[in-house]
């Protein structure tokens, strides 16, 4: 999983979606070898998705790749019709291969940010790492605001500041320039969920230690699922080469007792909608409603 993200404000360079796009349709074919943080945080969803009392006819998996999570989503809801919906084509081709162990279910190609739902047409929004590929997640959130049927769930995971914090020193220690976006804070999201007219938002935090052997294998693994640099800004001089030589050595001096340690901080939360809105440029949002926990 990469830094170059997300971010709620515009301190970030912005992505250049053809090129997620393309990384992902080149990932699709060995992306289920390498997701072991989405099959984390996925099971964290699927955990606090125990404990809530909905029966969903129809269920969007956003951002659903290869579609891992919809035998799960089968299994739970069944006789719901779940939409694989992923920006990469290829992605989704491998949802179509995995059609027999699901039944009612269907795959579109859409952006996250302009979905081709009727409003008020969708029981439940599942979005397991969708966020960290968003240039803009208030277009996402308003997107799910407007295809949530009244009282429908919004269920989603993604990564927190503190995440990839060792990618971003390396990169630090050799080049000023920007290339690890930085994640929004949960409280962050719960703003854009409440201002998109999104109800009751909960967000809570865990924790992930990732090892790898050194660079070399981290970049392997990054490669596999897609998550390299999407910055439209990223350089690709001969000069831009050097200094990720140079990152990638940085990073192996971090290594204790042979292995590179990476720490994510994996942001689970839910909401409601739709809710009321708030009059423009203004939002209400009770604190007490945004939990926080750690382990």
């Amino acid at each position: 999983m990469s830094g170059e993200i997300m971010n709620t404000t515009d301190e970030n360079s912005p992505l250049n979606s053809k090129d997620v796009q393309r990384r992902f349709d080149r990932a699709a074919s060995r992306f289920d070898s390498v997701d072991f943080v989405s099959s984390t945080t996925r099971d964290g969803l699927f955990s606090r998705l125990e404990a809530m009392l909905v029966e969903p006819r129809t269920i969007v998996d956003l951002g659903a790749a290869t579609g891992s999570s919809i035998r799960l989503l089968n299994r739970r809801f069944r006789g719901a019709h779940i939409i694989a919906t992923d920006l990469s084509g290829q992605m989704l081709e491998k949802v179509q291969t995995k059609r027999s162990w699901f039944s009612r279910t269907s795959a579109v190609q859409a952006d996250a940010g302009s979905l081709p739902f009727a409003d008020q047409s969708i029981d439940v929004v599942f979005a397991n790492l969708l966020l960290p590929w968003v240039d803009n997640p208030v277009l996402v959130f308003a997107e799910v605001a407007r295809v949530l049927r009244n009282n429908g769930l919004f269920l989603f995971s993604t990564l927190g500041p503190d995440s990839l914090s060792e990618l971003r020193q390396a990169w630090g220690d050799v080049d000023p320039d920007q290339h690890v976006r930085r994640f929004p804070d949960m409280h962050d999201i719960g703003d854009v969920a409440v201002r998109a007219g999104l109800r009751d938002p909960v967000l809570d935090v865990d924790r992930l230690a990732v090892t790898y052997r050194g660079a070399e294998a981290l970049f392997e693994d990054l490669t596999a699922m897609g998550a390299r640099n999407s910055l439209q800004h990223r350089s690709r001089s001969l000069g831009g080469v050097t200094r990720f030589k140079e990152m990638a050595s940085a990073l192996d001096a971090m290594r204790t007792d042979g292995l590179l340690t990476f720490d994510l901080e994996l942001i689970y939360g839910h909401c409601w909608g739709p809710g009321a809105r708030s009059p423009a440029g203004e939002f209400r949002i009770d604190p007490k409603r945004i939990s926080r926990r750690t382990r």
